[in-house]
């Protein structure tokens, strides 16, 4: 039974083989390099965005509950 988004282990070797067919043995680990690289700098700016929005969320709540007592 197939289910969408599931990746099994023949898929991913299939993958994997197309792909070195594709590139070639010498440019795999460039080109896994560079998607780690996109990916560890996906995350930072995620996290970063997702930061930025909690201090605002704070902030905001800050200068409601001081307008509520004021």
């Amino acid at each position: 039974m197939y289910t969408f988004g599931f990746i099994t282990p023949m898929t991913a070797g299939i993958v994997l083989v197309i792909a070195l067919v594709i590139f070639g043995p010498g440019k795999l680990p460039e080109l896994g390099r560079s998607l780690g690289q996109g990916i560890k700098e996906f995350k930072s700016a995620t996290d970063s965005e997702s930061n930025d929005t909690m201090v605002d969320i704070t902030k905001s709540s800050n200068s409601q509950s001081m307008d509520n007592e004021g």
